[in-house]
């Protein structure tokens, strides 16, 4: 279970609330600054939820969802626990239409869950509202932040463009993020392969290259990755 990474309100209070014009540059920049200090993508999607919340106009609460092909659809950051109760009880089948367009296109909305077809879960919970942007997509799976809001209407075109503007620079801070976190675990992976190595170098008296080797075959016998297997050597190795 990914840790949980909480941004105090004080971290964005240089922030103009839905911000425009100069203002808007402004705080995308102080926002993007924010984004790439976080240290793991789950850092970086639970900062966008709460940043979203003071740049895009109208939004009251956002979460970030990851939507599979088969329609399993899982809630990965909030901003409270409306978001979470809006997100699961959204996800019926009654309402895969709404989820499935962002399948085909970047930006969906709710103008009034009263009026619109299967939107009275989200009018349940007080929530009127719904702005969903891609933030990722392939062909398995999409990354979605939706911004919730109170009122109707409240996401018109120029919240929309800011939403887009303001997804763009998540999307490169998770890729940024994500890239470092793959970095540490190769790193890590080698580091764990180099004393499994080591060990069966000084328990077998051989060399690195039949150690190396040795590593190898018991993987492929045993099916088990390479990382997990040197794991399990240096655990083992380390246990008195």
């Amino acid at each position: 279970m990914p840790k949980r990474f909480v941004v105090a309100a004080s971290e964005f209070s240089d922030l103009p609330r839905f911000p425009g014009g100069f203002e808007l540059a402004e705080a995308l920049t102080v926002a993007a600054r924010q984004l790439h200090e976080t240290p793991t993508p789950h850092s970086t999607l639970r900062t966008a939820v709460r940043l979203a919340v003071h740049i895009m106009p109208g939004a009251d609460h956002a979460g970030v969802s990851v939507i599979e092909r088969s329609n399993q659809r899982r809630t990965v950051a909030w901003t409270d626990e409306v978001v979470r109760s809006a997100e699961t009880r959204h996800s019926g089948r009654e309402h895969q239409p709404y989820w499935e367009r962002l399948w085909t296109h970047p930006v969906v909305r709710i103008g009034d869950s009263e009026a619109d077809d299967g939107g009275q879960v989200l009018s349940a919970l007080g929530l009127r509202s719904a702005l969903s942007l891609r933030l990722r997509a392939d062909r398995r799976r999409l990354t979605v932040l939706t911004a919730y809001a109170r009122k109707p209407g409240a996401f018109d075109d120029n919240a929309t463009r800011i939403g887009r503007l303001f997804t763009a620079h998540v999307s490169i801070a998770l890729d940024s993020a994500t890239e470092r976190e793959q970095l540490t675990e190769a790193m890590h992976t080698r580091d764990l392969i180099g004393q499994a190595t080591g060990i069966l170098m000084e328990r077998l008296d051989i060399d690195a290259a039949g150690a190396f080797e040795s590593l190898v075959k018991a993987s492929q016998r045993e099916n088990v990755k390479l990382r997990d297997l040197a794991r399990r050597i240096v655990d083992a190795h380390n246990t008195p």
